[in-house]
């Protein structure tokens, strides 16, 4: 069968034209579409074999990986809230040489983007992990979580002072040349500021928010909800808030901007765009409904095909 390099539709009045051009690019990074699974929502891909093609969507961004195993907080870990979820997993993973060795076969059978997601508690832990990312087959880029406690500092968050933040990106880049996305906490006073400083010191793109700091009581037991009494909150609850911060990083730096929170519909996914984000993470939303990264693909192409948008940069908004 021959393929045509350039597909074509015929849009309501029966013009000829192409398909959407949905590629993106983030850094050296070539994504085809801009939608992405985010992490530590669909663990390491296998967790949704078969409930979602994977091969479809733009990336996948595995869940969070540490230089050693952790076994996370003790349950309950997970209190759903009014339009949200509140989570205390406390960041359990495999351990990075577990991952490499047991869960990267796998995903590079996967067609599509594989970014895996690093965390550590000082920056050494950091720099050690992306070194060993660098050269392992498969791993197309690296997003840091920088909501992690620096204990070199009294357990203040990598993501909350900004040189810290900057000191963080500044050694992953060092040790890897794999495309660096920083993950921004939303926990700060002023975001842009961490934005400018991880982007001077070298990052690629950054991707935003990640939870928000919540918490919920259990009133007929008369205690904390969450074993660890704060938890992040994610879900449709907080898009307000993980769009404006979005639009506000967009307009602060010249690298590309990844929008997070609250997104499970197409029409969330094209605020975001529209903010100018470069592409969009689903996570909280996979949980519900694991199809949903699909959906919101399928609904950006219409959206663009029915408005005869080509480019999928040219759905931002002008200034």
């Amino acid at each position: 069968m021959i393929h045509q390099k350039n597909p074509i539709t015929k849009s309501p009045n029966h013009q000829i034209t192409k398909s959407p051009n949905l590629s993106i690019k983030i850094g050296s990074l070539v994504l085809k579409n801009p939608v992405l699974l985010a992490s530590g929502t669909c663990g390491y891909g296998t967790e949704l074999d078969g409930l979602l093609d994977l091969d479809q969507v733009g990336g996948i961004i595995i869940k969070g990986i540490s230089s050693s195993p952790r076994p996370g907080n003790p349950p309950p870990r997970l209190v759903e809230t009014p339009c949200g979820l509140l989570n205390s997993i406390g960041l359990e993973n495999v351990g990075i040489e577990s991952f490499l060795k047991d869960k990267l076969p796998w995903l590079r059978d996967v067609k599509t983007s594989l970014i895996v997601n690093i965390l550590g508690n000082s920056v050494e832990e950091y720099s050690e992990i992306a070194k060993k990312l660098d050269g392992a087959k498969g791993v197309k880029a690296i997003e840091v979580n920088i909501s992690c406690p620096n204990v070199k500092a009294g357990g203040i968050a990598f993501g909350t002072d900004p040189e810290a933040a900057a000191n963080v990106t500044r050694a992953v880049k060092k040790a890897t040349g794999l495309p660096v996305i920083i993950k921004l906490t939303p926990n700060v006073t002023d975001i842009t500021e961490v934005a400018r400083k991880v982007a001077s010191a070298g990052a690629d793109a950054v991707s935003l928010i990640n939870t928000l700091l919540g918490m919920a009581i259990d009133i007929k037991s008369r205690r904390p909800a969450l074993a660890n009494v704060f938890g992040g909150l994610s879900g449709p609850a907080i898009k307000p808030i993980a769009l404006r911060m979005v639009w506000q990083v967009v307009r602060a730096v010249d690298i590309p901007v990844i929008g997070i929170g609250g997104i499970s519909t197409p029409d969330d996914a094209l605020e975001f765009l529209m903010a100018g984000a470069r592409a969009v993470e689903i996570g909280t939303a996979t949980l519900i409904r694991p199809s949903t990264a699909g959906d919101v693909l399928a609904g950006i192409k219409n959206y663009m095909e029915t408005n005869s948008i080509q480019n999928i940069e040219d759905l931002r908004l002008p200034e």
